[in-house]
């Protein structure tokens, strides 16, 4: 018998490198990203609404500032997913918010990837991973990590999936600013700032993927790079300061997550970590902060 309501936990990820290439023909950037998911998650709930279409309603932080129609990527996830399975599109969606909204740590695909999961479960669509990843890739350039989770390397615009081993966990301190800095505004930004240079094809770091298989922290300190950190500072200077801070305080690396404005800085352990992340939240330069640890899985039924 399948449960009346499915319950997903999907979780955030951190770029440990964002290698940005040139603009490609169709808008997007030909990416090397290496992708870490951590225990930062979002909760999705895919509830039976029998001829009720998709009603999706969202709590958590911020909630509030989120759209809950066909602005909505998880409400696009149930929508593909319908389509695909030829199936009526009703389902009561709730989503509690605990990734950050806007902060580069692809909190709307998690919710997008973790709805696909959730309601092909209640609608005993019976997908393969490898469907559910197709759907995802249509839908968001994260999203297919988002099901995945672990560590991988993401090529093309982030979605083609290559898993990565690594040895233990890393311990992280996530400081969240103020307010979310757009996606497109960010890359709009990177190509300004490098106009008229030539742009190198996107790579991945020899270092960063030695010290993922050693377990070595202090190596993945020095390994991490984004591409867009100099885009996103442009925008809001005082990443800046907060990136410094971060350094300061002893952290083994410090970057800003994806797009941003979150920035990620890696301790040594866990007791570091909570060091950490009280001297940044005395620094007045972020509103909050999360510690996490990566890898963990992505995208799971968990009820």
């Amino acid at each position: 018998m399948v449960p009346s309501s499915i319950t997903v936990r999907a979780p955030a990820k951190v770029n440990l490198q964002l290698s940005v290439g040139p603009a490609r023909a169709d808008g997007f950037h030909e990416l090397a990203t290496v992708f870490q998911a951590v225990n930062l998650c979002d909760e999705i709930v895919a509830r039976e609404n029998p001829g009720g279409g998709i009603r999706l309603t969202m709590s958590g932080e911020g909630a509030e500032s989120l759209p809950t129609g066909e602005d909505n990527l998880a409400y696009r996830a149930a929508l593909l997913l319908a389509e695909s399975l030829e199936v009526p599109p009703d389902v009561d969606l709730h989503i509690h918010k605990a990734i950050p909204i806007a902060g580069g740590m692809a909190g709307g695909s998690a919710d997008a990837a973790g709805t696909l999961l959730a309601c092909d479960a209640l609608w005993r669509g019976g997908s393969t991973r490898e469907e559910l990843t197709d759907l995802a890739a249509a839908l968001g350039s994260d999203v297919p990590f988002g099901l995945h989770g672990g560590n991988a390397i993401g090529t093309g615009r982030g979605e083609r999936l290559t898993p990565i081993l690594s040895r233990g966990h890393f311990s992280w301190v996530f400081a969240l600013a103020d307010d979310g800095l757009s996606t497109p505004a960010v890359y709009s930004e990177c190509d300004r700032l490098r106009e008229g240079r030539s742009v190198a094809d996107p790579y991945v770091s020899d270092m960063l993927m030695q010290a993922l298989a050693a377990g070595d922290a202090e190596l993945l300190g020095r390994a991490l790079h984004n591409d867009l950190q100099l885009a996103a500072v442009s925008l809001r200077p005082p990443l800046a300061q907060l990136l410094e801070a971060g350094e300061d305080y002893g952290a083994l690396g410090g970057l800003v997550s994806g797009s941003g404005p979150t920035c990620a800085f890696l301790a040594r352990d866990e007791d570091h970590a909570l060091d950490l992340a009280v001297a940044l939240s005395g620094t007045g330069l972020c509103r909050s902060v999360r510690r996490a640890h990566g890898p963990v899985p992505g995208a799971r039924i968990t009820g």
